[in-house]
């Protein structure tokens, strides 16, 4: 039996396929528009599902979407009469678009698929699951746990902003909702915006932000923002936001409270938006911690699932495990939008169809390796056409000189295998560079992704090695558990103190200065041999090579577009950066050896981010 998820029309829109229970592909949408946070139906996503499968839609038993455009539009319509006449210019903006591609979504659906993929029936097998009942299928079926509580925050999905579920073998039932507006993506996304980042893609901004501030403002938000009960349900004051009746997140009296106005995008970064993205990020961690806690109790539960937008800030992720609030952590890697295709395929799958469930010792995401992979016929032709210089070694003469060129400080381009479901480069298409050297993280910011220089960069270090090196007790395979660095790798640690800010950004922190941000804390990948062999094996050469067992892994791409999808993806993002040294395959390709014009400054045609 053959299920197609999908997600579309909000942002992060993705295609997941399902066979007999098992995921056997997903990918979003924006990583073959090269659209970024792409919201459109994913044609492209889902031809790929087809093609990986070698099957046709008329081969798919049920069409799952991942939400309920109705119950959404009944969200606008209440909010709107609540709150009327305030924000009616925003509502008028609005209401068209709901009426003409919102409301009737499932004819828009039926279209699509009949139009792209030339299939019938198509009515007859479209199922819609909701919002928050496809993302606890993304964080529960896919789990190693035969039970597990499920614990689902986000900014807002039909009504829900919050809920809690219990998962039992095939079955999920939700126990607990909060409802919109009362939102803790939505807190989280008002200081994203004040801040001046974008909402809906800068809030990893203001989570890599906050080690730089103090919480300073954490009683104000607590006294004015937001009543957080014992158990960790909350209530947001509305009087200072504005996303209800306006195009924007907060009002002025959100700015009369701190004192400044919303800071304009591109303008530089103060001592207060540092202690803003603290105490938000502070209050964040002590609400997730208080649901856990509250409700794990309360259901008698030891495991415990995450999915939605929130269950990306690996911060309060790590801080549950390291406060030992949970005995069994597992979290879905794509757990906003786009991981609602995958959830809602496996709800129909288990649910509707009451398909038996088989857990898996780890669990059922293979690695998160779920996107296109290419042979390497498919990549010579590709090179050859791009005009690149290439050389082809063996696999283990590939390793060794590729561990040698990160041993000398290269930056390296590595694509490899499958790529990546879900917002993390986990190994495949991935920047590597050597985490020792102490100009790497600002090299990398401003020479290669061209992003802000606060930004801290992840490691990825061979399982197996660990926790010699970070006080991490699980594994985390998908990069969303922050963890502190081991004492016996840290440095400097007296030097930080009387520093504020961007000032703490040029200290030796530790051994592996380009991966520990300035809390001496680290975004874990912990690499496995079963799950990644070749992003295993490059970690393990590297490691004869310096004694150390952990690389940078940042995303192959530059701000504000796509992580790269194809052979071509990569070249071009190659050319158009100071990336030393790009690795597909078992294909080199060394920038020094490349025809200069074929140099290109794409980054004029990226949005940023």
């Amino acid at each position: 039996m053959y299920v197609l998820g999908i997600s579309a029309y909000y942002h992060d829109s993705a295609a997941a396929l399902i066979k007999d229970g098992e995921i056997v592909a997903a990918a979003q949408e924006e990583r073959f528009t090269r659209k970024k946070h792409d919201s459109s139906f994913p044609k492209n996503a889902i031809e790929y599902c087809l093609t990986y499968e070698g099957i046709q839609l008329d081969d798919i038993d049920s069409i799952a979407f991942y939400d309920k455009p109705f119950l959404k539009f009944e969200r606008l319509l209440e909010t709107y009469l609540a709150t009327a006449p305030k924000g009616f210019l925003s509502f008028s903006k609005s209401l068209p678009i709901w009426i003409k591609e919102k409301l009737f979504q499932k004819d828009l659906l039926v279209q699509s698929l009949e139009r792209d993929f030339n299939s019938k029936n198509i009515r007859q097998r479209l199922l819609f699951g909701e919002h928050h009942l496809s993302h606890a299928a993304s964080a529960f079926y896919p789990s190693p746990y035969d039970e597990a509580l499920i614990l689902t925050l986000d900014g807002v999905g039909e009504w829900a902003t919050t809920s809690v579920a219990i998962g039992s073998k095939s079955s999920i039932e939700i126990k607990k909702e909060i409802h919109f507006p009362h939102s803790l993506g939505l807190l989280y996304s008002a200081f994203t915006y004040h801040s001046g980042f974008k909402v809906n893609s800068g809030e990893y901004k203001l989570m890599g932000l906050a080690p730089y501030g103090t919480p300073r403002f954490k009683d104000l938000i607590l006294e004015h923002l937001i009543d957080i009960k014992d158990d960790g349900s909350f209530r947001l004051n509305m009087n200072y936001f504005a996303f209800c009746t306006e195009m924007k997140m907060t009002n002025s009296k959100f700015d009369q409270l701190f004192g400044e106005k919303a800071r304009r995008p591109e303008t530089p970064i103060t001592q207060f938006q540092m202690d803003m993205a603290a105490s938000v990020q502070s209050v964040t961690e002590m609400i997730v911690e208080k649901i856990a806690c509250s409700q794990l109790k309360e259901f008698g539960q030891k495991n415990l699932c995450l999915a939605g937008g929130v269950a990306l800030n690996c911060v309060a992720n790590g801080k549950l495990l390291k406060n030992k609030v949970v005995e069994n952590l597992w979290i879905q890697p794509a757990a906003g939008d786009a991981g609602g295709a995958l959830g809602v395929a496996l709800l129909a799958y288990h649910s509707y169809h009451q398909k038996p469930r088989i857990t898996q010792k780890s669990d059922c995401m293979k690695g998160s390796y779920l996107g296109p992979s290419y042979k390497s016929k498919d990549i010579v032709s590709a090179l050859d056409n791009l005009g690149a210089v290439y050389k082809e070694e063996t696999e283990e003469e590939m390793y060794k000189f590729v561990s040698k060129s990160l041993s000398e400080g290269m930056a390296v381009g590595w694509f490899q295998g499958r790529m990546e479901f879900g917002p993390r480069a986990l190994g495949a298409r991935s920047i590597v560079a050597d985490p020792r050297n102490e100009n790497m993280q600002k090299n990398l910011n401003l020479k290669i992704k061209f992003r802000e220089s606060f930004r801290p960069f992840a490691p990825s270090v061979l399982k197996e090695e660990s926790h010699k090196w970070f006080q991490l007790e699980k594994s985390s395979p998908y990069m969303l558990i922050v963890a502190d660095l081991d004492k016996s790798i840290r440095t400097s640690y007296e030097k930080q103190e009387g520093l504020f800010g961007i000032s703490k950004l040029n200290l030796k922190r530790s051994k592996i200065p380009a991966v520990t941000h300035v809390d001496h804390s680290a975004r874990v990948q912990t690499v496995d041999k079963a799950t990644n062999p070749k992003f295993h094996k490059l970690l393990s050469h590297f490691n004869e090579l310096t004694d150390c067992p952990v690389l940078v892994n940042t995303s192959f791409n530059i701000r504000g577009e796509p992580i790269v999808c194809t052979p071509e993806d990569a070249f071009r993002c190659f050319m158009g950066t100071n990336l030393d040294l790009l690795v597909i395959d078992n294909f080199l390709i060394m920038k020094t050896h490349q025809n200069s014009q074929l140099t290109n400054d794409y980054t004029r045609n990226v949005e940023l981010d």
